[in-house]
């Protein structure tokens, strides 16, 4: 069964991290989507069970889908310059 949570908005300042989806309960099988509107780059950061911290850089104007097993946490990282988007995530059992 799958769950769509709702569509955030993400208005950034420079050097500020923020977490969009939280599950510190054993994680959860998730899809993560993130749309960078900015013109500048956005960093998306996914912690995951018993796997290391990988990091995707979104180019400006572009946009990212993952498909990610045992999600612990989703957060987005700017650097120097501000940006700001959209994020989604839906849940779901493999």
């Amino acid at each position: 069964m799958a769950l769509l949570l709702p569509q955030q908005f993400f208005d950034l300042a420079p050097n500020v991290g923020k977490s969009y989806y939280e599950n510190l309960e054993g994680g959860t099988n998730a899809a993560v989507t993130v749309q960078n509107n900015s013109t500048n780059p956005v960093s998306l950061v996914i912690t995951r069970v018993d796997a290391p911290v990988i990091t995707y850089v979104i180019p400006a104007l572009n946009s990212l889908t993952l498909s990610v097993k045992g999600l612990l946490v989703a957060a987005l990282l700017t650097g120097a310059t501000p940006a700001f988007g959209t994020i989604q995530v839906a849940t779901f059992e493999f």
